[in-house]
């Protein structure tokens, strides 16, 4: 499969670069991965990117977005950053990619059994770990079904933040930028959540 292209970019509306990654995953899960030749896709990139979409993930080791997507050389924007939490920098990259670079999509991928979840349900602090698991705090305080037990022990109440805090870093998207809340409202981009599951490789969309 050939890397995606200027032409072939711009024939890829927002709908369809949410199918593309439903497809990919799909053949993640089935194990029927795209035959890539990936120094032709080197070569097919040699002049430039044109990335149909933008992911914000967590650094966990079994995220990789390229892999639970199915995707190649030059297909996606891949940010990853402990919890998926967003600060400045993130959303800047993600203005340049819409923006400038014309990908159709934004993507906030939690998951399963996430380390920065638990340490934020913990409230650890640790070095500059404080800092970044203080922005999932939110999550934490929005989640008010739980009662009880509001700690890593519990496993659905790190679900429930795990959730609540892909569906609040896609409202502060919208909200601390202008160019990507507007994007949106015309129709030139989308911004979805996802959880993945550790243990089956499926991706779940909002």
């Amino acid at each position: 499969m050939k890397a995606h292209s200027a032409e072939s970019q711009l024939t890829v509306s927002p709908e369809k670069a949410l199918q593309f990654l439903k497809d990919g995953n799909n053949r993640f899960v089935n194990n029927l991965k795209v035959n890539r030749n990936l120094l032709e896709q080197v070569n097919d990139t040699r002049e430039g990117q044109w990335p149909f979409a933008i992911i914000l993930s967590c650094i966990d080791s079994r995220t990789s977005a390229e892999l639970v997507f199915d995707q190649g050389l030059g297909d996606i924007f891949s940010v990853r950053i402990a919890g998926n939490v967003l600060n400045e920098d993130i959303l800047g990259s993600m203005e340049f990619a819409t923006k400038v670079v014309g990908s159709k999509i934004i993507v906030v991928l939690g998951h399963s059994k996430c380390g920065a979840i638990k340490g934020a349900c913990d409230h650890v602090e640790m070095g500059n770990l404080t800092t970044l698991l203080n922005k999932i705090q939110p999550a934490l305080n929005a989640e008010q079904t739980t009662i009880e037990n509001r700690t890593s022990k519990n496993d659905l109440f790190v679900e429930k933040v795990a959730s609540l805090n892909v569906k609040l870093t896609m409202e502060r998207i919208r909200r601390e930028s202008d160019i990507i809340r507007e994007m949106e409202e015309e129709g030139a981009i989308k911004i979805v959540g996802g959880m993945y599951d550790v243990e089956t490789g499926v991706v779940d969309f909002y």
